[in-house]
């Protein structure tokens, strides 16, 4: 099917306009309401769609954000912003309630920023919980006992409860022995039944309702108790021992059984605060656990609630032996001030084993693989478990010749079943306390970014000591992340080293596996050497042939810093070099640019670790042209099955190429591959701020179409923007905007409409007159009204325009042939005593300086809006003019708000006691009502 563009050029002016903001709801909303004056507050049930669109105005067309903050739960919407106009969450949750706020920004002024709470109702199933008062608990109910019945639901709003003993409904004093209350640190969240002194007849079914009143379409939720004389709490019996102790890859069995308890307890089994292991099987009242291993020890407890009384809960702790964690160290005569080991002094060797359970670990000692018994001279002691991990020591009085040799530590557990641990310390004449030196070319070490690199440390000294690398010259970890790395050959390896690793590294001797005496330490100096960072790293530049331009890089860090040389290009032709001695930054010039100049430019600064490069693209591009979304959309035409649009937009910095000499504008279906293209032409520079204007005819109903408009220079093609265009057949404007819809006031008239909202409005003087919200309820919603406060007169006029609405004929030449119709409806406030007069007009292009009357209303019509609709038949291009005259005084003003064009006859017909001028046949229809009535009043005569 063809498509014919029929194509209007206009030019026209328009400023820059600041983002403008507002929030509108769809989906299933169950009251929105204000929270004093300054934010909407959207109810809406749990599990149902959350839908919040937000309507933006401002030019250029600024960027959207939704963010949420402090609710029922501070948190993000998905761990992120949206960037995209309508927010949607499916089935939302009660922990998704909260403030969300709307934020539009387009880099004019300040961000535009509006708000909405939603409240989340939901109401859970009530539970209802059996206690006897304190004292008097036995394990039955028997008579003369005080019972507590306890209802208990969570909800939002707050919950209403109400009780029924079998089908009679119980209040508070309807039975003498039955109390009904809510306890004061409860107020509102539960509701208690007192049963005192229990009687045969309180024997009985109990219902608790609870009740949010049906808000949001929440039904009632119910639950029922039967108390009996063998209601009573869950007991339980643990058919295990305490503790178990197992060995690793055993099999354990927990069983729990009930033992009472009416109505039967429900059993389950927790582990600690931690889940319990995956691997583990539930069945009925047994636990198992499966090739159990030191992850799963724990405390495990069953579990047995019934709701009367409390859970009963008995627990077991698991504990799963293991031998791990196995260090020496050998301590010098503590009564001379040397490190060494020498004949005839002191030496005590340490044996430190981490065992579970701790009361099971034993310790023996072997000297050269054969026992060694505690004497006089070699004395072995154990610290005791309860007080610190267990360890043991082996003092050796007196030492000999003989003494060297090959001392053993061996750890076990008494029942056996874990492998034991053996820690060899060898005692000898060449066991001498460690020493750490760095080897000179390790220190300064230097390296380039992203290398791999070995910082070390030799040890000396037998035996070798754990070594631990730590950061010397700040508070900060390790590469690993650790604040320490432990290390047991001395050498620290970094794999990708970056600028933050440069800097001093301490490494030093542990008192484990070596000597306890006072830590030998050295220090490692590591220099990172990285090219230099330089900015810009990438822009563009456009520029028109002819122009003079500069290009500078800057350096930002380097090291080496000191002398750096620098090579311009402009793609692979060599421009210019040099050296940046004391300067941080290189500039080249271009006094006018040619064709040849176009291109890539490169600014490389090196250093003997790399470089870093300035990318600069220069180019005759013209930029994107922005579409001007501020507008009403539709041109009307006098065919059923086609429509025209409006295309408006502006030019993002005409001025900084060559002239824009035509734009290629393409236009297809939405869906379609195809695209239809044509070139305009522009005869004049096209200045900043300046509107430019194209009609497009002859689209089909009710099709939407992806439009591209591409400006062109001498340079060729530049950057092409996009939108849709979609058919609405409807102009609607709440004026929530500052440009009002491109409305304009008439200046012959002795004053103009006033747009304003009834949260900034100022009632000081006439508290009895005009609106105190749009036509939503909005407090901030805007609306237009006539002030009619001092120095207004009686008689004053204020006229408010529309924008021109088009309607096309079928040719070039001619009108109209058939007057279409269009149905103009408004929301008009009209509350005061000194309430004058609103008229509508229609005033037609065709029909200079003549306006016909349409619709006019006068009087007091109360403190509501309400809606007019009327029918016009214009026969060419169109505005309606709202006209508002003043009163007798000043509690006169009159409001309009939400004002709306649309193809087709008003579907509802106006209210009888509005005068409309614009439809003869509906005069004529109430001419025949009229006649009608008077017939059938003659006939009972």
């Amino acid at each position: 099917q063809c498509l014919t563009l029929n194509l209007i050029w206009l030019k026209a002016s328009v400023s820059c306009a600041p983002p403008n903001v507002r929030i509108i709801h769809s989906g299933h909303a169950c009251n929105i309401e204000e929270e004093r004056y300054t934010e909407r507050v959207y109810t809406i049930r749990e599990g149902e769609t959350l839908k919040l669109t937000c309507l933006v105005s401002g030019h250029p067309r600024p960027q959207i954000r939704w963010t949420k903050t402090a609710g029922s739960a501070t948190d993000r919407i998905q761990d992120s912003s949206v960037f995209n106009e309508t927010l949607r969450i499916t089935r939302i949750q009660r922990h998704q309630g909260g403030r969300y706020y709307c934020k539009a920004e387009n880099g004019l002024g300040t961000p535009a920023i509006k708000s909405i709470r939603v409240d989340v109702y939901y109401l859970d199933d009530p539970v209802v919980t059996v206690h006897q008062s304190i004292g008097e608990a036995k394990e039955q109910f028997y008579y003369e006992r005080t019972v507590f019945l306890r209802c208990a639901a969570n909800s939002n709003p707050p919950v209403r409860y109400s009780w029924r003993r079998g089908r009679e409904f119980l209040s508070q004093g309807s039975d003498k022995g039955v109390e009904i209350y809510e306890p004061f640190f409860t107020q509102g969240e539960t509701k208690i039944l007192k049963l005192k002194n229990l009687r045969p007849q309180d024997y009985a079914n109990y219902t608790c309702t609870a009740s949010v009143r049906n808000v949001c379409g929440i039904p009632d939720k119910s639950v029922l108790f039967r108390l009996t004389n063998k209601t009573a709490s869950p007991t339980i019996k643990l058919l295990v021992e305490d503790p178990i102790v197992a060995n690793p890859g055993q099999t354990v069995i927990l069983v729990c059984i009930v033992s009472g308890g009416e109505p039967t307890p429900t059993l389950m089994w927790v582990r600690n605060t931690e889940e319990l292991p995956k691997k583990s099987i539930l069945k009925s009242e047994t636990l198992t656990i499966p090739a159990i291993s030191m992850e799963d020890a724990g405390v495990y407890s069953c579990v047995a609630s019934n709701n009367v009384g409390n859970p009963a809960k008995k627990s077991t702790n698991i504990v799963v032996r293991a031998l791990k964690k196995g260090r020496f160290w050998i301590t010098p005569d503590p009564y001379h001030n040397d490190d060494n080991i020498q004949i005839g002094r002191e030496v005590k060797i340490s044996c430190q084993v981490e065992a579970t359970p701790p009361e099971e670990l034993m310790f023996s000692w072997l000297k050269n693989g054969r026992p060694l018994r505690s004497s006089e001279r070699m004395v072995i002691t154990q610290t005791d478990p309860d007080v610190a991990p267990g360890a043991t020591n082996l003092d050796i009085i007196d030492l000999k010749f003989t003494d060297f040799g090959t001392y053993t530590c061996v750890a076990s557990l008494k029942n056996g079943g874990i492998p034991e641990i053996s820690i060899d310390v060898n005692i000898s004449s060449t066991t001498v306390p460690p020493n750490l030196t760095v080897p000179r070319e390790k220190s300064p070490l230097v390296t380039q970014e992203g290398d791999t690199v070995d910082l070390q440390c030799l040890v000396s000294g037998k035996p070798k000591p754990i070594i631990l690398w730590s950061r010397a010259d700040k508070e900060a970890p390790m590469p690993d992340g650790n604040m320490q790395t432990e290390s047991y050959d001395g050498v620290l390896r970094i794999v990708n080293v970056s600028r933050e690793m440069a800097g001093t590294y301490r490494c030093q001797t542990s008192q484990y596996n070596g000597f306890n005496v006072k830590p030998r330490e050295a220090i490692v100096e590591l220099i990172v050497l990285y090219p230099p960072t330089v900015e810009p790293v990438y822009t563009e530049i456009r520029q028109g042939l002819g122009r003079p331009f500069s290009l500078s890089c800057r350096v930002l860090r380097a090291h080496p810093s000191k002398v750096l040389d620098y090579e311009w290009k402009l793609g692979t032709r060599l421009l210019t070099v040099g050296q940046l001695d004391t300067r941080d930054e290189t500039e080249y010039h271009v006094r006018a640019l040619n064709r040849e100049g176009y291109g890539a430019y490169t600014c490389d600064i090196k250093n003997e670790a790399g470089a870093g490069r300035c990318t600069f693209l220069v180019t005759g591009k013209a930029y994107a042209p922005e579409f001007y979304y501020d507008t009403y959309s539709v041109l009307w035409q006098n065919k059923p099955r086609v429509y025209g649009f409006k295309l408006q937009w502006t030019q993002m910095n005409p001025n900084a190429v060559d002239r824009i000499m035509a734009y290629r504008l393409g236009i297809k279906q939405t869906g379609h591959q195809r695209w239809w293209e044509q070139e305009i032409p522009t005869e004049d520079n096209i200045q900043k701020g300046e509107l430019l204007t194209y009609n497009l005819t002859e689209l089909i109903k009710p099709e939407a179409y992806q439009v591209r408009l591409t400006p062109i220079t001498r340079f060729g093609e530049g950057d092409s923007t996009e939108r849709i265009i979609r058919y609405s057949g409807k102009f609607h404007c709440a004026f929530e905007e500052d440009t009002i819809c491109m409305f304009t006031q008439d200046k012959t008239e002795e004053f103009d409409w006033t747009r304003h909202s009834a949260a900034t409005r100022d009632t000081k003087y006439t508290p009895n007159t005009g609106p105190s919200s749009d036509r939503t309820g909005s407090k901030q919603g805007f609306y237009m009204y006539i002030e009619t406060s001092r120095p207004r007169l009686e008689g004053d006029k204020a006229r408010l325009l529309t924008p021109s609405f088009n309607v096309a004929p079928k040719n070039p030449y001619g009108n109209v042939a058939t007057n279409p119709t269009y149905c103009f409806s408004f929301f008009y406030h009209m509350y005061g005593k000194h309430i004058g007069t609103l008229n509508v007009y229609l005033r037609q292009k065709s029909q200079t300086g003549q306006d016909t009357s349409v619709w006019t209303l006068s009087g007091n019509q109360g403190d509501r809006w309400r809606q007019a609709r009327v029918n016009i038949n214009p026969t060419s291009s169109f505005q309606m003019v709202l006209e508002g005259i003043r009163g007798s005084g000043i509690e006169g003003d009159i409001a309009v708000d939400d004002v709306a064009i649309e193809e087709g006859e008003c579907r509802d017909p106006p209210p009888s006691n509005i005068r409309s001028l614009a439809s003869p046949t509906a005069m004529h229809i109430w001419q025949l009502w009229l006649t009608l009535l008077l017939v059938l009043v003659g006939l009972r005569r």
